[in-house]
């Protein structure tokens, strides 16, 4: 018996040692996708005329299109991508529900709402002015959500939180639907925003949104050993030392951080925090210490990747992020769901 534990440090070794080359891997992955990302687009530019241009400007034509339009979409779309793949993954962890996205702890509502609420009372048409109220409806939102799923006995339970995004999420798309359907203003901005997307979007927003994506991942990497003891349930959570409300009071504080601030930038973009999660733990297990920090890395993949698969598919124009997510990712969330051992948490 004594010496399974020494016996089993090899294989640890081993084990962290493939992970940790997975991550690398993975960040290798997203430098050539970012690349790829700065290529493609109405005109094609050659990777060694990107590479020269972004470590050696030299004011050309090219130049200025990488650095003013290209660049930033990029950086946003990996910002947006890892604050969605990490928000999603503590969704989950928090609830206890595989099927945990941003609409469940009522995110989305609450920055519609905040964009809505912009153009009416404001009335304020350009990204970089009401991706602040964006945000702060997320984080309103975030907040009523999880005071509504706290009262009462026995705290926040992750039933109560999920009904309570629910209920709240739904009282706010009714606000939403009424305001829209007489405000045409409001109307119109509602729907190129709520498609999701990375068009237009310029170094002025990504730098807005950083500083919170930023604040919510290092609190996300912070809670993912308490997350292993959560997940096996409160009364055995505290058995192993884990501080359980305090925890999910940071996780919650982390996901309003992270995915009211990624859709306060590019709007929605459905299935990037539901479907990545799974698909990481496939690969990596159950375990937090290594979902949160993979579904940083592989969730920006697919946003990128979708936003270049956008460029591309069509002869003419191109189709919003969110709308190649939702396609390519629908058919593959489905399969993996239907694999009980990913769909299981």
């Amino acid at each position: 018996m004594r010496d399974t534990p020494v016996a089993s440090w090899p294989v640890r070794r081993r084990r962290v040692a493939a992970r940790s080359g997975g991550l690398l891997v993975g960040a290798g992955l997203i430098l050539f996708v970012g690349l790829v990302s700065v290529a493609v687009g109405a005109k094609p530019i050659p990777l060694d005329v990107v590479w020269h241009a972004i470590f050696g400007y030299d004011g050309s034509y090219d130049a200025n299109v990488i650095w003013d339009q290209r660049m930033p979409r990029t950086l946003l779309g990996l910002a947006v991508g890892a604050a969605l793949g990490a928000s999603g993954a503590l969704m989950q962890a928090l609830t206890r529900n595989p099927l945990a996205d941003p609409g469940v702890l009522g995110v989305n509502a609450g920055a519609s709402v905040g964009v809505v609420a912009s153009v009416l009372l404001f009335g304020l048409t350009q990204l970089a002015q009401y991706a602040w109220f964006a945000f702060a409806g997320a984080a309103i939102a975030g907040v009523v959500v999880y005071l509504l799923g706290s009262t009462g006995r026995g705290g926040p339970t992750p039933v109560r939180l999920a009904l309570a995004g629910t209920v709240v999420g739904a009282v706010l798309t009714g606000i939403i639907t009424a305001i829209t359907t007489t405000n045409a203003q409001s109307w119109q901005l509602m729907r190129f925003w709520t498609i999701g997307s990375l068009v237009n979007r310029n170094a002025e927003v990504l730098v807005q949104v950083v500083p919170f994506l930023a604040i919510g991942a290092v609190i996300a990497f912070s809670i993912t050993g308490a997350l292993n003891a959560l997940a096996l349930g409160d009364q055995v959570g505290r058995a192993l030392g884990a501080r359980v409300g305090r925890t999910r009071l940071l996780a919650g504080v982390a996901i309003v951080l992270l995915c009211g601030g990624a859709t306060a930038a590019a709007g929605p973009i459905g299935f990037v925090g539901l479907a990545v999660p799974h698909a990481v733990r496939a690969i990596v297990g159950p375990d937090y210490r290594w979902v949160v920090p993979y579904s940083l890395v592989a969730a920006p993949l697919l946003v990128l990747g979708s936003d270049i698969l956008g460029r591309v598919v069509l002869p003419s124009g191109e189709l919003e992020v969110g709308v190649v997510t939702a396609v390519v990712g629908a058919p593959v969330f489905i399969y993996l769901v239907r694999r009980r051992r990913v769909a299981a948490l």
